[in-house]
């Protein structure tokens, strides 16, 4: 086995041969690489499993030894400073490298029929796998300089994926945003590294947490570590929930609890930074749950359920509950993954109908019904919704039901706003749900504009409204045109072509090829998404009941009472959320009798406040834009309308007032000077 760990240097260099070969492709010969390009996609989802075969290799031994392994290189020595770089495989490096990499290659299978029909189709391939190869360096890094080369990797990886639509000004402002917001919190966690090495003298892992034990026993140096660990768990904290594509959902997101826990024997040893760390966690799981409560946007709903959820981690952190948290990270990436990718399929089957917009596409308020129209997405998608609301057996209940027995032996009140919070979770998301699946599909209902609309319209990837149709040959696209010989399967390298609006390009079939039949009609209901994106979906529901069998498996007697309380507050959100947007109910409020205890309930004018305040506060996402716009944006803005104002009339003002009064005075002095001899000694000597 010690032969096996000599090659695991190779994990974050396998994916990136796609990146590089992609780009000089591009460059040099765009035809030929656009006509191979299923073959890059291919290569990508090769090489990714075959670092996910030796990454589940490298994780065999370490489930019964828990050994560690590090291999180093020295890059520069002196007598004051030395530099190495290396690899460290231990349990966490373990655990990360196959969540990534399974993670990762049911991204890439889905995103070959999901971005198939875009113009950018080898540039996100090659974003993702720059991605994956970053994202396996940070995770295998054996010191924090490697860690934040890594780290800005990421950043800059996350900064392509956001904007990869960059003709859309949504896509464009949002990337600058992260962009910057990174910037500020990189720079916190770059102070954090150098305080590290002012205080121990090294980089390396091993060396820090023996360094520092010895420091803090000693009792030297504890006040500079407070600072330093402050700017590490900040900037931990902010890179936990910044990104919200469905990949960075199950891996970026996790980014920061990575380094958190990798830096945890440093942190224990502290108290104040333990309790710091589990207070950033219980306003993170508030704030992420409140922020979901009245989205419209299914894949922001989403988002800041991320957010919430990765809270639990970083409080079972804080708590000490290291296990545990870890095993959350895993069961709710993988729960999280099969709701990002379900959405994505829920989007994809909207767009047939409402366009390429995404304030169309993407908001529940037009979705319902669906459950008859997309029966598989519906049922992996509810997996992944009950999983997450933490009902057994499944695979989120058993590491959150963890986390809040801890929170009860760490702190009641922590414990009853987790517990709340929990119900909040399994409302919010039974709200998307209810929303998206059940009723009625209220698109063919009315428009944004209040009118009734039958005709199909849509938007194009960049922006642009394309023209109306009524009758047109789809597939699930509405602008997509189709052969009527679709049922026969085709080659790998075999050709289609596609319309969308007036371009025409040539287009291969999915990864996975399926049988295509003839449809003559106009989609007036969302279809099926294709096999190749619901393959991905059955992965992930498979792991999220596998999870949940080994749980049953290793269920106690004693815990029973404590699965029933945390249940059933649970069950309570699910009930409340079926009573206000499940359809049956707003049937009942027709009848009469519902009529007439609704006029016998007193006026409720003090509640209806209250939930109207929730409502504004969820809706405007916490009114946290609208301050970054007047704190922030504004006063930077009016910061530089001040400088340019001191520039253009102070400084330019002093210069430009100096060439004038040089001016005026040569001008004065040429009329004196006249160049004769006879003028100068007449002025000498009457003066």
């Amino acid at each position: 086995m010690e032969h096996t760990y000599q090659y695991a240097w190779i994990i974050p260099f396998l994916p990136l041969p796609i990146p590089m070969l992609l780009g000089v492709g591009l460059l040099l010969f765009p035809t030929a690489t656009k006509n191979l390009r299923r073959m890059w996609s291919f290569t990508s989802v090769l090489l990714l499993s075959i670092v996910m075969t030796f990454s589940v290799n490298l994780s065999i031994p370490q489930i019964n030894s828990s050994s560690i392994y590090q291999y180093v290189w020295s890059w520069t020595i002196n007598n004051d400073f030395s530099l190495e770089f290396g690899y460290l495989i231990d349990p966490l490096t373990s655990i990360m490298s196959i969540l990534i990499t399974t993670v990762g290659i049911m991204v890439l299978i889905y995103s070959d029929n999901y971005m198939s029909h875009d113009q950018g189709y080898l540039r996100f391939f090659a974003y993702m796998s720059f991605f994956n190869a970053s994202m396996l360096g940070l995770v295998t890094s054996s010191n924090l300089i490697q860690i934040y080369i890594f780290w800005e990797l990421v950043g800059m990886c996350s900064y392509l994926l956001i904007g990869f639509w960059f003709t859309r000004p949504i896509a464009a402002n949002a990337c600058q945003k992260a962009f910057v917001t990174n910037r500020v919190g990189d720079f916190g966690l770059l102070l954090g590294i150098l305080g590290l090495y002012w205080i121990t003298g090294s980089f390396e892992f091993r060396d820090l947490f023996e360094i520092f034990n010895n420091l803090i026993y000693n009792n030297n140096n504890g006040t500079n570590f407070l600072f330093v660990s402050l700017c590490m768990v900040t900037r931990c904290n902010g890179g936990a929930y910044s990104y919200f594509s469905s990949y960075t959902a199950a891996t970026m997101v996790a980014a920061g609890i990575f380094l958190l826990a990798r830096l945890f024997p440093l942190f224990i040893v502290i108290p104040y930074i333990m309790s710091l760390i589990s207070l950033i966690g219980i306003i993170t799981i508030l704030l992420g749950a409140t922020l979901a409560l009245a989205q419209k946007d299914i894949k922001r709903s989403l988002a800041y359920s991320t957010m919430s959820q990765l809270g639990y981690t970083m409080l079972a952190l804080g708590m000490g509950s290291y296990r545990a948290a870890l095993f959350h990270l895993i069961t709710h990436a993988y729960s999280k993954a099969l709701l990002f990718l379900g959405s994505g399929s829920i989007i994809h089957s909207m767009e047939a109908i409402v366009g390429y917009s995404p304030d169309k596409s993407q908001n529940m308020v037009l979705m319902g019904g669906l459950t008859k129209h997309v029966p598989i997405t519906k049922n992996t998608f509810l997996l992944g919704t009950l999983s997450l609301c933490g009902i057994p057996p499944l695979a989120c209940f058993w590491s959150k039901d963890e986390i809040l027995n801890d929170s009860w032996l760490y702190s009641p009140i922590f414990a009853i706003i987790a517990c709340l919070t929990a119900g909040l979770t399994a409302f919010y998301m039974f709200r998307i749900y209810l929303l998206t699946f059940e009723g009625y599909l209220n698109v063919h209902c009315k428009n944004y504009s209040g009118k009734k609309s039958s005709l199909f319209y849509s938007i194009s990837l960049w922006g642009k409204e394309g023209p109306k149709t009524k009758k047109k040959k789809m597939r699930l696209l509405t602008l997509l045109t189709t052969d009527n010989n679709e049922n026969a399967k085709a080659s790998f390298f075999s050709k289609k072509v596609y319309r969308l609006d007036a371009n025409v390009r040539k287009m291969t079939r999915p990864l996975i090829t399926i049988n295509q039949f003839d449809n003559k009609n106009t989609f007036l209901y969302p279809q099926e998404s294709d096999n190749t994106m619901l393959f991905p979906l059955f992965v992930l529901a498979l792991f999220t009941l596998f999870v949940g069998a080994i749980g049953i498996l290793s269920i106690k007697k004693e815990c029973i009472l404590i699965y029933y309380r945390n249940v059933s507050i649970s069950y309570f959100g699910i009930f409340l959320a079926s009573l206000l947007y499940n359809p049956v109910y707003s049937s009942l409020k027709d009848l009469d009798l519902i009529n007439s205890l609704a006029k016998k309930v007193p006026k409720r004018t003090f509640w209806d406040k209250i939930i109207n305040k929730v409502y504004n506060w969820s809706y405007n996402r916490g009114y946290i834009d609208a301050f970054y716009e007047t704190s922030l944006t504004k006063g930077i803005r009016r910061l530089a309308e001040l400088t340019h104002f001191f520039d253009e009339r102070v400084i330019e003002g002093i210069t430009n007032g100096v060439g004038v009064m040089s001016f005026f005075v040569g001008e004065s002095i040429k009329y004196v000077g006249g160049g004769r001899i006879s003028s100068y000694l007449f002025l000498y000597l009457s003066s």
